[in-house]
């Protein structure tokens, strides 16, 4: 093993954990259906952006991209994940998104494909796409099954004209990685609720030039390993993970040591990525209330890390780790937090949960008829939040609207908040 990557893995540990509160400074505002979803015949959930390979977003053509997962919206939300398909959404103001369409017809590797992301190479040929996604399920399995693996497809170029824009294939596919069963926790070896291997999410490091994949595990924890005070706890372990290519081809990846892990505090670590400024790397997960470990109060929330380098020490943002939640009278209205950097700022988007719903637990939405299953998801864009950023301190600053996605260059508009007098009109929503 290099020096680079010799050591313990960085904890987030019970102790920070025990700190978790919400307060003005990471409680996001009530949100209100907006007047027109993004599409009103798809759901669309986990969401992330066109970047380039240095990491910024990617604009062809006066366009910004998007994808996310979507499924059809006259299913239950429930069952979405089940069926989840990606496809790909542009705009030329990043606030009005045009639907283009599956990012696959065919070919695809897994049962259904869960989140990743994208990078654009306009040295390529027409400028190619390489599109990381998960690959969730066994491919010829009859029954559904949540095997997960890291996946690449490459191939697939943007064209535009004044018709619009489109990505089309051919893709080919490949499994990039699969769990070692050491570092990173096989299917067979799981003893929690949730078994992960996904999300696979590319990095340049800016500061070395070296390729990176990260991507959302599980530590090995055998039984009885004595690694928490309390035995129960061992089975909430999750970890970030990150494979590292040696040549910096990005369809080649070997596994490293996790950058981070949760054992004793938390199940899933979702979707992790980076925003990187004058060498200080700030690392950000999604995560929610029901995978912390007994004896903690977690929420379902946007929480970060913070370290001076790609495999320094990281310690929790804000002393506990958490940067964004909801609102205590609406617990689950918006998941899946993906944070980018606009210049002085941080810009989270996310996607519109379950709002008009304030039960302590997801699992009571099956309790409700279907109707008002229906009613009560979002399934579209949330409102982006505007962060502030101070060392290893943030703090909500503003508002957006629903699916409005400024590049770094453009000035902020005039915010939600200050498009209305809303004074007061969280009071009694429920």
């Amino acid at each position: 093993m290099s020096e680079e990557f010799a050591g313990d893995t960085p904890a987030w540990t019970r102790e920070h954990a025990a700190g978790l509160r919400r307060d003005d400074s990471n409680v996001a505002p009530i949100i209100y259906p907006p007047d027109e979803r993004v599409d009103e015949d798809l759901h669309i959930w986990d969401t992330w952006l066109l970047r380039n390979r240095d990491g910024s977003i990617a604009e062809i053509d006066g366009r910004r991209i998007i994808f996310a997962l979507t499924s059809p919206s006259d299913l239950l939300p429930g069952k979405r994940h089940d069926v989840a398909t990606i496809r790909y959404f542009y705009s030329t103001d990043g606030e009005n998104w045009t639907t283009g369409g599956r990012i696959f017809d065919d070919g695809a590797l897994g049962q259904r494909q869960w989140a990743g992301s994208a990078m654009y190479d306009p040295d390529g040929d027409e400028g190619e796409v390489y599109f990381y996604y998960t690959a969730a399920g066994e491919d010829d399995a009859e029954e559904l099954t949540y095997t997960q693996r890291l996946a690449l497809a490459t191939g697939g170029t943007v064209h535009t004209d004044e018709s619009g824009l489109r990505i089309d294939g051919p893709w080919d596919h490949q499994i990039l990685l699969t769990p070692d069963g050491d570092w990173y926790e096989r299917e067979d070896q799981s003893r929690g609720m949730i078994y992960t291997f996904r999300d696979p999410w590319f990095f340049e490091d800016p500061q070395s030039g070296e390729t990176y994949l990260l991507f959302e595990a599980n530590t090995p924890v055998p039984e009885g390993a004595g690694k928490c005070d309390d035995p129960v706890w061992e089975e909430f372990n999750g970890s970030i993970g990150i494979a590292h290519s040696p040549t910096g081809d990005p369809t080649e990846f070997e596994l490293r040591p996790p950058l981070l892990d949760a054992v004793c505090v938390n199940q899933e670590l979702e979707r992790p990525h980076f925003v990187v400024r004058d060498g200080t790397y700030y690392l950000f997960i999604s995560s929610h209330v029901h995978t912390f470990a007994p004896g903690l109060e977690g929420y379902d929330a946007l929480y970060g890390f913070v370290a001076d380098d790609l495999r320094g020490e990281y310690e929790p943002l804000n002393g506990h780790g958490m940067v964004l939640t909801n609102p205590s009278n609406a617990p689950f209205q918006a998941y899946s937090w993906l944070v980018y950097d606009h210049g002085d700022d941080l810009l989270v988007t996310s996607f519109f949960n379950y709002y008009d719903y304030n039960r302590a637990s997801l699992d009571d939405v099956s309790l409700l008829p279907p109707e008002e299953q229906m009613r009560r998801f979002g399934g579209t864009l949330a409102p982006t939040v505007c962060l502030g950023l101070d060392g290893d301190q943030t703090n909500i600053v503003d508002t957006l609207d629903h699916g409005h996605l400024p590049l770094p260059r453009e000035s902020l508009p005039t915010s939600w908040w200050e498009q209305a007098d809303r004074e007061g009109e969280g009071e009694g929503y429920y």
